[in-house]
């Protein structure tokens, strides 16, 4: 299964995109903002946080690339949720619901853009994003 991640508006506090499965159009995303950062990340490689100067915490955007997704345990959402594979300069990326760029600390949310700077009936769209995945063990998350 493969999804496309394609990056749309970038202001300077969010970016808005279109998230594509298999080709079709699935919903829109928020993140925070997209930074120049290095190629690669000598910390995360060593799975400690990111300490180049470029990045600034809880408000950059991952890097664009392809990435491969699982179905991980997590803590804090005390359930399954779709973990994002070595993201150079993050650590513990996920796709998960919330309404703006500062419910992500460089997570990728869904929902639908009916308000701009936001996502709306996110809730509702992680869950149907959830459903497709599970039971799929070849994912791929391209960022473009």
């Amino acid at each position: 299964m493969k999804l496309v991640l394609n990056r749309k508006f970038k202001s300077t506090s969010y970016t808005i995109g279109d998230l594509f499965i298999d080709g079709k159009f699935f919903c829109n995303t928020i993140e925070d903002t997209v930074r120049e950062l290095p190629a690669t990340c000598p910390d995360t490689t060593r799975g400690r946080s990111c300490t180049c100067k470029e990045k600034v915490y809880a408000q950059t955007a991952i890097p664009a690339g392809t990435y491969r997704i699982t179905l991980e345990y997590s803590p804090k959402y005390k359930r399954e949720m779709p973990y994002l594979h070595d993201v150079p300069h993050f650590l513990g990326i996920l796709i998960h619901s919330g309404n703006t760029e500062t419910d992500s600390a460089g997570c990728i949310i869904v929902g639908k853009n009916t308000v701009k700077g936001k996502v709306l009936e996110s809730k509702v769209t992680f869950q149907k994003l959830y459903s497709l995945l599970e039971g799929h063990d070849d994912i791929t998350i391209q960022i473009v």
